[in-house]
């Protein structure tokens, strides 16, 4: 990118990527204090809850590092030195990894919800689901650390706009890499993501898997019984579905759009990158909500609160 301070006339672009990440910040905000809401009235912890509030939280720092990003390529106030643009972008690629092991680890505990008593995964069921946040932690770290020698190679822009320099922001640019180093980080980062992009499928199918047989038996036996209990997890279920199916396709289009960068550092095709990048960070919690009934409820007793406080207030 040869002259990123063009991009300041992007009105349009800028805006639509300041909504992006108001719109992400507010669903998983909700996503957040929806789950403390229900924690607080003793609501019994799914397995899986823990994770929800922790990708919901890390959803909400990697929108609020892109809005400090995207003010640095459209409205330079002050230049960042060289440690605030290295200090930034670790941030933003722990926050990353920790979004991709989170996501892939949510996939496999629902899995482990689901599984029949008989099944090997049956003995996860009894485990803390804060045991599975120390194993997010730890391979989060792990992960991250693989990318981390790349910061190596951010450093503050120079006055001057040079060609060959990647330009990240107005601020930060990335320096020229040989063939073998640009080749040896693109084999380490997609094969760390094609693990987890593995894991996330596998548990998927089975779950899919397990809906399907599930709904077979409920049609042959017409059991009330049988039918009654999984239906909240069948509605956990299918919200994980959604969020790995959503997952995929964002991740899909991510990978297209940053070969494509690499032969081609537009302006434009650089806006849209960080505007995919962030569409899970973004769509995920209205897809999680969307299966939560018990928002009905709190809506109920937050109108029937605030009318009672009316009520007595006019009294």
């Amino acid at each position: 990118m040869n002259k990123i301070s063009e991009l300041s006339g992007y009105t349009k672009i800028r805006n639509t990527l300041y909504s992006e990440a108001a719109i992400g910040i507010s669903g998983n905000s909700f996503l957040l204090l929806f789950h403390i809401f229900m924690f607080i009235h003793g609501q019994r912890p799914r397995l899986t809850d823990p994770l929800i509030r922790l990708l919901s939280l890390i959803h909400i720092l990697m929108l609020l590092v892109m809005s400090l990003v995207a003010t640095d390529i459209f409205m330079l106030w002050k230049r960042w030195d060289d440690t605030t643009c290295k200090f930034v972008f670790f941030l933003y690629r722990l926050l990353r990894s920790l979004s991709l092991c989170a996501t892939s680890m949510l996939s496999i505990l629902q899995a482990i919800t689901l599984s029949p008593r008989s099944s090997c995964l049956a003995k996860f069921k009894h485990k803390s689901p804060y045991h599975m946040l120390g194993y997010l932690l730890f391979l989060s770290i792990f992960f991250s650390s693989i990318s981390s020698p790349l910061l190596t190679y951010i450093t503050a822009a120079p006055n001057l706009t040079l060609p060959t320099f990647t330009y990240i922001t107005q601020s930060c640019c990335l320096l020229p890499m040989s063939y073998s180093v640009r080749y040896t980080f693109f084999i380490l980062l997609t094969s760390r993501d094609a693990i987890f992009v593995v894991f996330m499928v596998l548990a998927s199918v089975y779950m899919v898997t397990f809906l399907r047989r599930h709904k077979k038996q409920s049609q042959l036996l017409h059991s009330a019984s049988l039918s009654l209990k999984p239906f909240a997890e069948q509605r956990a279920t299918q919200s994980i579905l959604w969020l790995m199916s959503f997952f995929v396709v964002m991740y899909t289009v991510d990978s297209v759009i940053s070969y494509l960068r690499s032969t081609d550092d537009g302006l434009t095709l650089h806006c849209v990158h960080i505007l995919t990048a962030h569409g899970y960070a973004t769509v995920s919690p209205f897809l999680v909500l969307s299966t939560e009934k018990h928002i009905i409820y709190i809506f109920r007793s937050l109108f029937g609160r605030m009318v009672n406080v009316i009520l007595l207030w006019d009294g």
